[in-house]
């Protein structure tokens, strides 16, 4: 990912004011300090001209920057501005609206006797003077800019910037997503049934479809040695329970070396898949050995979603992208004692999250699904985690849906599956009904810290709706 950066001057001022250019320069260069350690920055400088904005403009496109910064450092032309934005392509633009300092010091400032000088000081603190002008602007030409205000060391605002920054990454890393989706839809689960086309108009990317046959060719292709290989990787990544058949840990191990391969053949960010198959067919075989593997993806940034669901694999890589993990889940039960909802799910968890080392156990049957085989037991970490869910808007394409709550720690239902206990900032019938009223699927993403902030930014370079619930 590339930003472009420039400031805003009025030459007019240069041989008026004397250092007035040079000292607004060095602000600049505070602000490309900060933003260079991050990403990878195009700085076009101070422009002050009609040419220079077409200079940046030139300067943007060719680099093909994904967002612009637009440092206000002293009043400007508006004029100035328009062009740089226009003939870039119109990417996202964020106005940085930061002052050297907190405020001017009034007594020393009306003692310094001059007012030329004086004059020269006020324009070296006057950054909000241009930004109704640029505001104004943009909102008549129809480009779409965000605001961060403060000060050059304005740690809150430096937040501010650093999660744009992490929304823009994310927007450009899930344009380059390449989504494997793998068998068919559970037959009947209608609120999982998406629209492929909207998920590539909104996010980009490429959806790979893939074949069973494929991934069947593929672990014919396994060697004893990977099979070997595999099996150390799980026992370092499980508490594996001495009660796990060794036949099934193989078979996990076989069919997860499978899926590594299907992975790397086909360059894939994120996957979902079910698939069901006769009895004692070689397909029934792979798909009810997934589990341990896909878990073990989605732990490497690769995050797998079962039972086809398109919408919410987008949710964990998102949350993926962010840092945050991104688990597969949905609601187990409500406990109105305690004011805690349970969630969880069968199938892959994002183990990187786990509270503790995810337990590795045998079941009889898969509810619901067919076959039976090993299964992933797991809590997310204790502290605060973000729900997000990609939802399908009738009429209006997609929006986010985000809540933020708390893992907190306490009993869990012990069936083998990746559950855990959230406690939310309000009765937990309020939140079911305020969530549910937004028409998710049942499913939705799980991950650590608190970033609806972050995840409204996204939304906002997306051009969709994020409703926040709590």
């Amino acid at each position: 990912m590339k930003a472009g950066l420039f400031g805003i001057g009025l030459s007019t001022y240069w041989p008026q004011f004397k250092g007035l250019k040079e000292r607004l320069e060095g602000y600049q260069q505070q602000i490309a300090g900060r933003l260079g350690a991050e990403i990878t920055l195009v700085n076009a400088g101070l422009i002050d001209s009609i040419e220079g904005a077409w200079a940046a403009a030139d300067l943007f496109r060719k680099e093909d920057v994904s967002v612009i910064f637009l440092y206000v450092s002293t009043y400007a032309l508006s004029a100035t501005v328009l062009p740089v934005v226009q003939k870039a392509g119109s990417p996202p633009v964020i106005i940085l609206n930061l002052q050297p300092i907190k405020a001017i010091d009034y007594d020393w400032f009306n003692k310094l006797g001059d007012r030329g000088v004086m004059t020269g000081e006020w324009l070296a603190n006057c950054q909000a003077c241009a930004v109704p002008e640029i505001a104004n602007v943009f909102n008549r030409a129809g480009i779409k800019f965000h605001q961060v205000t403060g000060t050059l060391d304005d740690e809150e605002a430096w937040e501010e910037i650093m999660d744009w920054i992490a929304a823009t990454r994310v927007a450009v890393q899930m344009q380059h997503n390449r989504l494997g989706v793998l068998g068919h839809y559970y037959n009947g689960m209608l609120d999982i049934y998406s629209d492929l086309t909207l998920q590539c108009a909104t996010f980009g990317g490429f959806v790979q479809h893939l074949e069973m046959c494929e991934l069947d060719e593929l672990r014919k292709e396994v060697s004893a040695s990977e099979i070997a290989a595999k099996r150390l990787e799980i026992a370092e990544a499980f508490y594996v329970l001495d009660e796990c058949p060794e036949a099934e840990l193989d078979r996990a191990a076989h069919t997860a070396v499978a899926m590594d391969k299907l992975v790397a053949r086909h360059q894939l960010g994120s996957i979902c898949y079910y698939y069901e198959g006769m009895p004692d067919n070689a397909y029934e075989d792979i798909i009810s050995s997934v589990i341990t593997g896909n878990s073990m993806l989605t732990s490497r940034n690769v995050p797998v979603a079962g039972e086809y669901e398109v919408k919410n694999i987008q949710a964990m890589k998102i949350m993926d992208l962010f840092g945050a993990g991104g688990s597969f889940t949905e609601f187990y039960g409500l406990d109105f004692n305690e004011e805690i909802i349970l969630m969880g799910h069968d199938g892959p968890g994002h183990l990187s999250i786990a509270e503790g080392k995810p337990i590795l156990k045998p079941l009889g049957v898969y509810h619901g699904k067919p076959g039976k085989g090993l299964s992933v037991e797991m809590k997310v970490k204790y502290g605060p985690v973000t729900l997000m869910s990609v939802v399908e808007n009738p009429g209006k394409g997609l929006k986010l849906l985000v809540a933020e709550a708390e893992s907190v720690p306490g009993p869990i239902l012990q069936i083998g599956n990746t559950n855990g206990r959230y406690k939310f900032p309000m009765p937990i019938k309020t939140f079911v009904n305020n969530w549910c009223a937004e028409g998710p699927a049942h499913h939705c993403a799980i991950g650590t810290g608190h970033i609806a902030g972050k995840l409204q930014k996204l939304g906002s370079l997306l051009n969709i709706d994020v409703i926040k619930v709590c």
